[in-house]
């Protein structure tokens, strides 16, 4: 409920009034609020938008989310911006759509939105506790891969499972490097993280991954490094890098399962160099929502 308020908060105040009616469960249940030019704001609840309010969202509504959520200082959020979106203390992420800037192949920044979607951070402590124990090998937490649709929770578990591997849930208390490039995983707002990620975790924030993995590793000598979705190239070869240095690994990738998985030449590149023992398939519509399966040596078996 605290998420949803914090998140409804960052609307202006008739379309606040509006999200902030509906029903206790309702409310629990929201996972984003969107802004769309022209059309009724809406809630998305699974895979189902609830219209908010029959007035159609205007520029100015959009303008006024961005100038809340940036506290008025949006050249403060540009280099966020030109990613296109901005997250937010509490470690809500809005993103956000309209005209492009651009210099050369470089997005310099986005006017005129179209668009906007407040995605609703929520924390589950707890969530992790079930899957942890299949992660360890005797006393040794294995190289671990957690995938999911977007939207499927991959972040929520990452996120406890640094806190319980921190706090020492299952074995040894562990030092955890957390490598939050957007901010959603530790959420951290002047220095200290919004959610409970342990006592042992140093988080690294706003760092492109590929950089912020090595910094961690030769900065924070972390007994496991994490990082949320591993997008590219460079990422599998800072993860490649810290693997080969003896550091336990634990990330995220967009897939719906194994086939899924080994379909996409990056992640089949990256599994191919055998770094990760353990994969986590999460499946919102399943119970359990987690099934663990061991990866093979290479890729391709």
């Amino acid at each position: 409920m605290k998420a949803f308020e914090e998140a409804a908060a960052l609307l202006p105040p008739d379309l606040r009034r509006e999200a902030l009616s509906l029903p206790p469960l309702v409310k629990r249940r929201v996972e984003e609020l969107r802004l769309r030019l022209g059309r009724p704001p809406t809630a998305v609840i699974g895979g189902d938008e609830l219209p908010l309010s029959g007035r159609p969202v205007e520029g100015r509504d959009l303008d006024l989310t961005v100038e809340i959520a940036t506290q008025a200082s949006a050249h403060t959020a540009l280099e966020s911006v030109r990613q296109g979106y901005i997250t937010v203390r509490g470690g809500h992420r809005i993103g956000l759509c309209g005209s492009a800037w651009t210099e050369g192949d470089q997005v310099r920044n986005l006017r005129r939105l179209s668009s906007l979607n407040i995605r609703v951070a929520h924390a589950l402590p707890g969530c992790g506790e079930g899957v942890l124990p299949a992660l360890f090998q005797g006393e040794v937490f294995q190289n671990t891969l957690l995938i999911a649709p977007p939207g499927g929770g991959k972040t929520t578990l990452l996120r406890d499972l640094v806190r319980l591997l921190s706090d020492g849930a299952v074995g040894a208390p562990l030092r955890v490097g957390l490598c939050d490039e957007r901010g959603e995983v530790a959420a951290l707002w002047e220095g200290a993280p919004q959610f409970d990620v342990g006592g042992r975790t140093d988080v690294l924030e706003g760092c492109p991954k590929a950089q912020g993995l090595l910094m961690l590793l030769r900065g924070m000598n972390p007994q496991v490094l994490c990082c949320d979705e591993i997008t590219a190239p460079a990422d599998c070869e800072a993860l490649a890098q810290c693997g080969n240095c003896g550091v336990k690994l634990l990330s995220t990738v967009h897939a719906r399962d194994r086939d899924d998985l080994l379909r996409k030449p990056l992640y089949r590149d990256l599994l191919a160099r055998g770094l990760f023992e353990k994969l986590v398939i999460l499946d919102r519509w399943t119970t359990p929502r987690y099934r663990v399966e061991g990866l093979p040596l290479c890729g391709d078996g």
